[in-house]
C-alpha cells in the first residue's frame, strides 16, 4: 500500500479497535501463587490513545481472553467499548458495527495473531506489530516500527492523528 492510499484510509478511521496480549502487551502472560493474572502495559501507548480519543477517535478493546486487568486499564484510558472472551472476533466486531453504526472502512484494528485475522481482513485499515505471525503480517496495510507493549499502539494513534490533521492541536497542549 502507499503512502498516500495508507493516509487516506487513516483519514477516514472513527474507531480503532486493538486486541490485547501481543498489542497492548508484549503477550507475556504473568500469573502470581493465587492465580491471579498481571499484564504490563507501557505508558506511552495509554497516553496514545488518550490523544486519540480526544482528537475524536473512539478507541475499542477486543480480545479473547477474560481479564480484570484489561477492565481496570480499559477504565484508567476511558475505553468503553470492551470485548472480551471473544471466540468470534469478527462475529463481536459486526456487532459492534452494528450498536455503533460505523461502517468497516471507518474502523481500524490492530491485532497480531491468527484469531485476528477475519477483522483484520475486514476492517479498514489493519495494523499489526513485528511480533505478528507471518500470516497476519502478510495481510494488514501497515507494520509498527515499534513493538508490541513497547510504544506500536502509540506510533498507529500518532499515525491517525497526523493523516486526521489533529497532531498539532494535542501537541499545542505540550508546547508553551
Amino acid at each position: 500500500m502507499s503512502e498516500q492510499e495508507l493516509i487516506e484510509r487513516a483519514q477516514q478511521i472513527k474507531m480503532l479497535i486493538f486486541d490485547v496480549d501481543g498489542v497492548l502487551t508484549d503477550g507475556s502472560l504473568f500469573y502470581g501463587d493465587d492465580g491471579q493474572e498481571y499484564k504490563a502495559f507501557h505508558s506511552r501507548d495509554g497516553h496514545g490513545i488518550k490523544m486519540l480519543k480526544a482528537s475524536g477517535v473512539e478507541a475499542g478493546i477486543l480480545t479473547g481472553r477474560t481479564s480484570n486487568v484489561v477492565l481496570h486499564r480499559a477504565k484508567n484510558l476511558g475505553i468503553t467499548h470492551i470485548f472480551q472472551g471473544a471466540d468470534d472476533k469478527l462475529a463481536v466486531y459486526e456487532r459492534l458495527l452494528a450498536q455503533t453504526g460505523l461502517k468497516p472502512e471507518e474502523t481500524g484494528y490492530m491485532g497480531d495473531d491468527l484469531v485476528d485475522l477475519p477483522v483484520l481482513k475486514r476492517c479498514g485499515l489493519a495494523f499489526s506489530v513485528p511480533e505478528a505471525h507471518e500470516l497476519v503480517a502478510g495481510q494488514v496495510h501497515y507494520i509498527t516500527r515499534a513493538h508490541a507493549g513497547r510504544g506500536a499502539a502509540r506510533e498507529v494513534c500518532e499515525l491517525i492523528m497526523r493523516a486526521q490533521g489533529t497532531w498539532a492541536a494535542q501537541m499545542a497542549h505540550y508546547d508553551r
